[in-house]
């Protein structure tokens, strides 16, 4: 099987490959301007955003060594280093997720109770998108194949009760882990965004502290408007930490490095394809050197 940084880097092989083509060899200090603002322009098309970019360069220029290994000091100083999961000292550890339709939520929290469910942690989850009676069946296939439980209700049942209700019972049977899944609410439609808020403070009654983590999930390959995403959930659902998906399919893998950047969250899980183990554990080093080779020849 191949090794986690092998995988990683087939899975940020599209964006790689954008940044080493327009990317020069040689020392930071020997790069000519035209050079640097061809870096730049490679980052700014990798989705870093423009300031973030300016900002990413600016700092490698200092360097007097290598200018890869400069832009990878400089990409590194912008992650944040990884925080712990916040856990209860008593109870279920309590997950909320949030994000848009299409993101690969329901997938991903799939993977997510596999994960956890394979630690040995008993996981209960919570169709709270009742809005879609497909979304609930996909969820409980996901479930089953996990093997962890799932509390789930009629099609169009308020989603507040449905999260309040999986958290009693996470409380009462002595669960481990306790995943709340939301509908795929767009960030401009006020009502589901209120929805939304309204199944966070039912979560907070249900059980002291709770939810102890709200991870919001994120296309990579959406651009800009996942940073407009990231900030509307964050102010309606205090999104704790992201998890940034679809990155194999897309050359836009410094989204990753502008989201970290812009809102000092941290990013739990990256999605680089299909499979489980494609739902990866975020590694900043390990990102970073995947992003951006020690050497740049043609891939």
């Amino acid at each position: 099987m191949a090794s986690f940084l092998q995988r990683l880097k087939k899975g940020l092989a599209r964006s790689r490959q954008g940044l080493v083509r327009m990317f020069p060899g040689g020392k930071a200090s020997e790069l000519s301007e035209h050079e640097w603002q061809d870096i730049e322009d490679a980052l700014v098309m990798a989705d870093c955003g423009v300031e973030l970019a300016v900002r990413l360069v600016a700092n490698a220029r200092k360097s007097k060594g290598s200018a890869v290994e400069a832009l990878r000091m400089s990409m590194r100083s912008m992650l944040p280093d990884a925080v712990p999961v916040a856990r209860p000292a008593h109870g279920p550890f309590v997950l909320l997720v949030v994000g848009v339709n299409g993101t690969g939520k329901t997938t991903t929290i799939g993977k997510l109770a596999t994960l956890y469910t394979r630690q040995g942690k008993r996981v209960l989850v919570g169709a709270a998108d009742t809005f879609r009676a497909a979304a609930i069946d996909q969820l409980a296939v996901w479930v089953e194949r996990a093997g962890a439980d799932l509390v789930r209700q009629h099609p169009g049942a308020d989603p507040a009760a449905v999260a309040y209700d999986t958290v009693q019972r996470g409380l009462a049977r002595g669960y481990d882990v306790v995943i709340i899944d939301t509908a795929g609410r767009v960030q401009t439609d006020k009502g589901l965004m209120d929805e939304l808020a309204k199944v966070r403070r039912v979560v907070a009654k249900a059980q002291e502290g709770a939810p102890h983590e709200v991870w919001q999930v994120v296309d990579g390959g959406t651009g800009q408007n996942a940073v407009v995403q990231v900030q509307k959930f964050r102010e309606v659902a205090g999104t704790t930490g992201l998890i940034v998906t679809k990155l194999d399919g897309t050359a836009k893998g410094g989204i990753v490095l502008q989201l970290a950047d812009r809102f000092g969250l941290p990013v739990r899980y990256i999605g680089v394809g299909e499979a489980l183990e494609d739902l990866m554990p975020f590694d900043a080093d390990a990102f970073v050197e995947s992003l951006l080779p020690d050497t740049i020849t043609a891939e």
